[in-house]
């Protein structure tokens, strides 16, 4: 069981919670005032019988928080912060807004728990499509949100990352601190000997920063999409460093369709596309393509 979750319960809770908590497929712990506890597992979900009072979500936030609220006012105000274990919480609630922009959350009234669940070695039998002979491919993880891009991602990292002399150097750009799951600038998560981390940090700054400062050889990076953050990726490239990267798309033709991304597959910049599946019955299974969409694996 994980003591770091059990600590965040309200009091009232925590001998109900010590028995789901021993379950390894619960995967999100969402908490809503005027609502129970809901459980959100591979399967199915469960609901705890209490219902969850103002007072419970201030006990909450004050044991996330060590009773320094205003110490993480700026994480909460991004929505999310990490905490020990690797557990990300999310946030929701009224905010406040300055000249547009979110100057900080109150009334915090629903969280959403995203538990850490490292699955090493779940991207064992992909690395021998992207990486032979000590080469990596630029690479890109494909699929709909849930269903594991970040999780094959890290496993990726992990392997890749190795001890042995075909390990590779990798920088990680953890815009959201999901990848590597730092707490207090520590990784959390198994990345392997040769990674360095980038932590809470946009993701081309934080990509052109890796590329500056830490030479790697491959550069990992989550949720790629944006414009600003394929421009970075093209640079990378011309400069002899390698990719990998995640993507939010449902098919080949969804990919070629992404405005941004496109460019990057017009220009045969990635050398593997990766689509991942997931079936009813939460089982996990990917289909190669190469750099012209065709199907390899």
């Amino acid at each position: 069981m994980d003591k770091g979750l059990l600590q965040i319960m309200p009091i009232k809770m925590r001998e109900q919670m010590k028995v789901y908590l021993e379950n390894p497929k619960i995967e999100e712990i969402r908490v809503r005032i005027g609502q129970p506890i809901e459980l959100r597992c591979t399967q199915s979900n469960i609901w705890l019988k209490e219902i969850v009072e103002q007072k419970d979500m201030e006990e909450m936030l004050t044991f996330i928080s060590k009773y320094s609220v205003y110490a993480y006012e700026e994480e909460i105000r991004q929505g999310f912060l990490t905490i020990e274990g690797g557990h990300r919480i999310g946030f929701a609630g009224q905010v406040r807004l300055d000249n547009g922009k979110i100057s900080h959350m109150v009334n915090i009234r629903f969280m959403n728990i995203r538990v850490a669940r490292e699955k090493k070695g779940c991207a064992a039998e992909l690395i021998k499509w992207i990486y032979k002979d000590g080469e990596f491919y630029n690479t890109l993880l494909i699929s709909p949100p849930g269903v594991g891009k970040t999780t094959y991602l890290r496993d990726c990292i992990r392997q890749l990352s190795g001890k042995d002399a075909l390990g590779k150097k990798i920088c990680v750009i953890d815009e959201r601190s999901e990848i590597a799951a730092c707490h207090l600038g520590i990784p959390q998560n198994d990345l392997g000997y040769r990674t360095d981390v980038v932590d809470g940090c946009p993701k081309r700054e934080g990509m052109l920063l890796a590329l500056r400062s830490m030479s790697p050889e491959i550069i990992a990076v989550d949720e790629l999409g944006g414009r600003e953050d394929v421009q970075a990726v093209c640079e990378i490239a011309l400069s002899g460093c390698q990719i990998l990267g995640t993507l939010h798309a449902k098919n080949v033709e969804d990919v070629k369709q992404k405005t941004s991304i496109g460019e990057c597959y017009r220009q045969r910049l990635f050398k593997r596309y990766v689509f991942l599946q997931k079936d009813g019955r939460g089982e996990r299974s990917f289909a190669v393509y190469d750099q012209e969409l065709r199907k390899i694996c």
